[in-house]
């Protein structure tokens, strides 16, 4: 059974999250109210995915608490979201979150969304979809070539990055050390100009180096 940590800031979208996830065959394990409050709680838990209620942007930072982008390395994130704009999403995806969904999700989608995402994938509800697309893209012509390309390996372990693969798993799929894996994804980051996974798998989407 997957393993559900909620963060929300009131208490009737906690109750009813919780609500959704009983509804859809979850284990919510624990809530809090902020990402604050969810720091200490990580400690005492090991959610299988994190379902955030709020963009939380740079500003819960300076208040003194936690940035989306300090707990994605700590679970896959779920984010629930009034309709945002292409920029908001894209930059919770840079963060490291795996979905952005619209507050008002069915729970079969909700069900759906965080299977998808305790299994390595990357999720987009249509809305968020639609704001993507209503905002030309660059093309490939005006993105800058890389300073220095990809090897043929590091283009097979960018590929496992965008499969949701850690270390471990990398290094067990091409038979090599873990430390091998950990310097070729390293390598990729500096090559990217990524400072997350998530980050170098979005440009590598962006560049058209990844598959998925």
């Amino acid at each position: 059974m997957i393993r559900v940590f909620i963060v929300a800031p009131s208490a009737v979208s906690r109750a009813g999250l919780r609500s959704m996830l009983a509804e859809a065959g979850f284990e919510a394990i624990g809530s809090v109210h902020d990402l604050a409050a969810l720091d200490e709680a990580l400690l005492e838990t090991e959610p299988d995915v994190l379902l955030v209620d709020g963009m939380h942007d740079a500003g819960e930072a300076e208040r003194g608490g936690l940035a989306i982008a300090d707990i994605t390395d700590q679970a896959p994130v779920v984010l629930l979201a009034d309709q945002a704009d292409q920029a908001q999403v894209a930059q919770a995806f840079r963060n490291g979150v795996r979905a952005v969904l619209p507050r008002e999700i069915s729970t079969p989608q909700l069900q759906a969304a965080l299977q998808a995402v305790a299994a390595g994938l990357i999720v987009m509800h249509p809305v968020e979809v639609g704001a993507f697309l209503a905002t030309p893209a660059s093309s490939a012509a005006e993105i800058a070539p890389l300073a220095e390309p990809l090897t043929k390996r590091e283009s097979e372990v960018l590929q496992m990055l965008g499969s949701g693969l850690g270390n471990k798993e990398i290094a067990a799929r091409l038979h090599i050390s873990d430390h091998t894996a950990k310097f070729h994804v390293a390598s990729i980051l500096g090559k990217l100009s990524a400072s997350t996974r998530a980050e170098a798998v979005a440009i590598g989407i962006r560049r058209g180096l990844l598959l998925l």
